[in-house]
């Protein structure tokens, strides 16, 4: 492991409960780890065009204010955890959010944030903040809704979406990584297609899911022999793979997926099943870009 990923399990928090999910989370990966909870709050600057000093003095001293009060409220979440030897590292940035957060992902081996924050728009179900974490961030990056993280969800699953490409490799990685420091089996789920057209004239499916166990055998191949405690359940399905993925979360306690994959514009950072995932989905969803895993 490299020394300068100093951060450990990086937990973005802004005070809302989306956050406090996250938290956790971030103490469950902690501890399953042994790797030290960096919680990062940042103070985003205003820019003003007239002169309105004073309200501008009060509102930062209310920033600094609110930003003791988001991290105090931080701390005793991660307290009522109650590890004891959890190592937490308090952070405090002055920036841009984006900014603050992709350039700390450098240094994490995973970033933890809640699925929306206490934006203007609060209904939104993923937060521009989050949004742009799964597109810039320098490490996976695991999205979590409040009510997510459950002690009932220890046994569940890890779920795992694999398309076939080779963008899927570092998402199988991280996958059976953490099916083995949870003690639990991996669900590798395929869909053969994109587009719920079952069936088809003249269409095989005994043809497509034998070219699906193929697929998921390729993809496979050499991560069973490196992790033999962890059982592997293949699920092969003919329907769109984010429909799968999201209800099939509802039986898992982390879905893993990539970041792009069959369809769309390579170029694209963020593929859209991994999107509608993080977006709909009601277990935490870790999003990991190709080359952002280093075990």
């Amino acid at each position: 492991m490299s020394s300068n990923r100093e951060f450990g399990i990086l937990v973005a928090v802004d005070g809302s409960p989306e956050s406090h999910a996250a938290l956790r989370f971030a103490a469950q990966e902690a501890t399953l780890r042994r790797r030290p909870v960096t919680v990062m709050h940042v103070v985003s600057p205003i820019v003003v065009t007239w002169p309105i000093e004073p309200v501008v003095t009060d509102f930062y001293q209310w920033q600094e204010d609110n930003a003791a009060d988001v991290l105090r409220r931080s701390q005793e979440t991660l307290q009522s955890f109650g590890d004891t030897e959890l190592d937490v590292r308090i952070e405090v940035r002055h920036d841009g959010i984006v900014t603050e957060l992709s350039n700390a992902s450098r240094d994490a081996d995973m970033m933890v944030i809640g699925s929306r924050g206490l934006g203007p728009v609060g209904g939104v179900a993923l937060g521009s903040v989050s949004r742009a974490m799964l597109h810039h961030a320098e490490c996976p990056v695991v999205v979590v809704k409040e009510g997510a993280v459950r002690a009932t969800d220890r046994k569940l699953p890890v779920l795992l979406g694999i398309d076939g490409s080779p963008a899927s490799e570092a998402a199988t990685a991280f996958a059976f990584e953490e099916a083995s420091r949870r003690g639990v089996d991996l669900i590798a789920l395929h869909a053969w297609s994109d587009v719920a057209v079952f069936p088809i004239v003249g269409m095989s499916w005994q043809q497509r899911e034998d070219e699906g166990h193929e697929i998921l055998g390729e993809r496979l191949a050499g991560r069973q022999e490196a992790y033999p405690d962890v059982r592997v359940v293949r699920r092969i399905v003919c329907d769109k793979a984010a429909r799968w993925l999201i209800d099939e979360a509802k039986q898992a306690q982390l879905v893993v997926v990539g970041s792009r994959g069959r369809g769309g514009i390579p170029a694209m950072l963020l593929g859209s099943i991994s999107a509608a995932v993080a977006e709909c989905a009601t277990t935490p969803v870790a999003v990991v870009r190709d080359g952002r895993h280093r075990a």
